[in-house]
């Protein structure tokens, strides 16, 4: 059973959450259209393009306490709908799941993570907030 009011209390809920838990922007980033008008354009190869999306409230936490030396850390952010949802519609896409396995990843100050995985967390069948697993790229020891 599906309670509309119950699921919207819920979302702005998690939007207060992750707002006092230090909720701070990241950065979606997406694959844009290639512009024309480029010599190499002429030869058929287009020049990718990304857009950043910016996403508000975020709050993320270490997914692992230790990291192995040879293997990245991994990150888990939970996401509030109300931003992801407003993104879905304004760049037309069918679903959030969609959105994310489009996305070519996040970026949290200058350091793009992949994304490995999104699920919504949802309460009476409405997504209230996404949580996604991310890794971060391995540190250079040059």
């Amino acid at each position: 059973m599906s309670d509309p009011l119950s699921a919207t209390a819920a979302a702005r809920a998690t939007d207060a959450l992750l707002r006092s838990c230090g909720g701070r922007q990241v950065l979606l980033r997406m694959p844009a259209p290639a512009t024309a008008g480029d010599v190499t354009e002429q030869l058929g190869i287009a020049t990718p393009q990304f857009q950043d999306i910016p996403l508000a409230p975020v709050a993320f936490r270490k997914a692992r306490a230790v990291v192995p030396e040879a293997k990245p850390a991994k990150w888990e952010m939970l996401i509030s709908a109300t931003a992801v949802q407003g993104v879905v519609t304004s760049l037309g896409y069918a679903s959030a799941s969609v959105l994310f396995d489009d996305a070519a990843g996040v970026l949290l100050d200058d350091e793009l993570l992949e994304i490995i995985s999104a699920t919504a967390e949802q309460v009476f069948g409405q997504p209230y907030a996404y949580r996604l697993e991310v890794l971060a790229p391995l540190a250079d020891k040059n």
